[in-house]
Order: structure tokens, then sequence, then C-alpha cells
């Protein structure tokens, strides 16, 4: 072993997790996947710091393509360079209209049941006048 390498500092599967803002799981299916290199000893998983930061300069773009070629996958990779088709027309104004007058919350009419009494009568009794209202009564006064 060189002096270089007894000497490189490792890494937990949290500090890199807690380094980039990700879940401990995010960071363990990259090592799992290959795309973070990692160490293991028994259970526990250690990654080389250098590993680490070589991975991360690699991967970071700040708007710009990558030195060694590809920015990443393009539309055409995506769809085979194929057309697909046309999406669907928009409905007609006409049939617009007619769904949203078919929807539209008809008025209601007041019944017996909802309205209120008229003045001089009792609510219990609708069609019945409460002699007390609106007139002098029997007694005068």
């Amino acid at each position: 072993m060189s002096p270089a390498e007894s000497e490189e500092t490792y890494l937990t599967v949290a500090e890199v997790a807690e380094t980039l803002k990700l879940n401990q799981q995010t960071v363990r299916n990259w090592i799992d996947q290959g795309s973070l290199p990692a160490l293991r000893v028994g259970r526990r998983v250690r990654i080389k710091r250098s590993d680490f930061e070589r991975i991360l300069e690699e991967s970071y773009s700040a708007g710009t393509a990558s030195p060694g070629g590809r920015a990443g996958p393009s539309a055409d990779d995506f769809w085979g360079g194929e057309p697909v088709g046309v999406a669907e027309p928009a409905p007609s104004a006409a049939t617009a209209g007619t769904t949203a007058t078919a929807t539209a919350p008809r008025p209601t009419t007041a019944t017996a049941a909802t309205a209120t009494p008229a003045a001089g009568t009792r609510s219990g009794d609708p069609g019945v006048t409460d002699p007390g209202v609106g007139s002098q009564g029997e007694g005068g006064g």
C-alpha cells in the first residue's frame, strides 16, 4: 500500500447522503448499481472520499456539456426520430356550450315548507290569520 492510500479517508453512507441531501437508500442503490464505488467490510459500507469527489466532478455540469462527450439523452434517443402522431383536436365551441348548459344548476322555487310565513299568520298554520297581528282585535284598545 502506498502512503497516499493509507491516508485515504472514508465516508459512510449517512455522510454521503447528508452531503448530497439525499435519502440513505438512494446512496445504497447507487452502490448496488455500481454507480458509486464502495468498500464493504462485513455489513458496513465505506466510500472513499476521492471516489466520491471524482463522481461529483464527473456528474457536475454547470449548464455546459461534460468534457467527455454527450450531455445526456436527447429527444431523438427517446423517440428514435420517428413522428408519433397528432394530438386530438379540441372540442368545438358548440359542443362545449351544450355541455355547460346541461350541467348548469337550475333555479328552484320556494315551496310552502321552505317559505317564510306572511305577516299576520301563525308559523304553524300558514292559512290561519292571527287575530292579534295587524288588527285592533275585539277589545279595541
